[in-house]
């Protein structure tokens, strides 16, 4: 029998922990980033101070249910 040395493959857990943990912090950072920028800019002017002139109503015409006009009680 020839014997043979099987060599065990492991990984190097710290240059992976350290992988993961970096990615994770970037993908934590990012986020945060993201959600603080959106909160500067959805405060950054009081309320009402930015009014738009124009605004468009979408009108559908009424479905099965429902009443074109407004139900009237007659006496």
């Amino acid at each position: 029998m020839n014997p043979t040395i099987h060599k065990e493959m492991t990984m190097n857990t710290f240059a992976s922990t350290l992988f993961r943990d970096m990615t994770c912090g970037a993908a934590a950072t990012l986020i945060t980033v993201v959600l603080a920028m959106s909160f500067v800019t959805a405060t950054a002017e009081p309320y009402g101070a930015r009014v738009h002139k124009t605004a468009i109503a979408l009108q559908t015409q009424p479905g099965w249910f429902g009443q074109p006009e407004p139900a009237v009680l007659v006496d």
